[in-house]
């Protein structure tokens, strides 16, 4: 079977206050697109990329990837007003070109710091159980706003919670049940595929993530990448 990468760069990055999306900001004149691309135009196991790109954006991200030799991307859609409409735009569009066993992994066009180890784990997971979402455990100790969000007196027992990231896989047959079923269920805006999966009853299995897997939203995040992208592992971390 195949696998295709599924790029989501719809946003309209809101909490950025800037006039360029996030995905498009230059760190070190490259793109946080194009980091993004680079980790699936590598990996071995990707044989085709789809970009959901924000309206108006579309011919800039083929500039960039015939400039970056981006020669896996095959297919540009344009994003929805929600992020669930932007992965069924790219879903739909996939069910023109792609076999229904294919293998589909759907990751943020804003983590541009995604690892090989990190993509392979999903993409392995994926085949072997059906479904993977990057997950990170939770280090912080949880507690549950109260109505008012201003205090709480519930705690959240951490272990029983998995902070989710991407790159998360499904086969291709499995991501137009989800799509259509919501829409026949009335479900418009769920947050991310692995909880539309959940909002539909499935149960969705685990990949490990990293905490340097940063999604960009606000100008620290974008900080903590241009660290990230200078810093080499000290030789004697384990």
């Amino acid at each position: 079977n195949m696998v295709e990468a599924m790029i989501i760069a719809g946003g309209k990055g809101v909490r950025m206050n800037q006039d360029i999306p996030k995905q498009f900001l230059n760190i070190n004149d490259i793109p946080v697109i194009v980091y993004t691309l680079k980790a699936f135009q590598q990996h071995p196991e990707i044989d085709a990329i789809l970009v959901v790109c924000i309206e108006g954006w579309q011919e800039i991200l083929w500039a960039y990837a015939k400039q970056f030799n981006i020669t896996k991307l095959k297919w540009v859609v344009p994003g929805g007003e929600t992020g669930q409409e932007s992965i069924r735009n790219g879903t739909f569009e996939l069910e023109k070109h792609c076999g229904e066993e294919d293998l589909v992994v759907i990751h943020d066009g804003i983590r541009p710091n995604v690892s090989q180890e990190i993509i392979s784990s999903c993409i392995a997971q994926c085949r072997l159980n059906g479904s993977a979402v990057t997950v990170i455990p939770c280090a912080e100790a949880m507690l549950l706003r109260q109505e008012d969000g201003e205090c709480s007196k519930e705690e959240i027992a951490r272990t029983s919670l998995a902070r989710t990231q991407t790159p998360q896989a499904f086969p291709l047959k499995k991501l137009l049940w989800a799509h259509r079923e919501a829409l026949k269920r009335g479900i418009t805006n769920s947050i991310a595929t692995c909880t539309l999966m959940v909002e539909l009853g499935e149960k969705v299995y685990f990949s490990a993530g990293s905490e340097k897997n940063v999604k960009i939203t606000t100008v620290e995040d974008l900080e903590i990448f241009r660290a990230l992208l200078y810093s080499k592992k000290e030789s004697w971390l384990k």
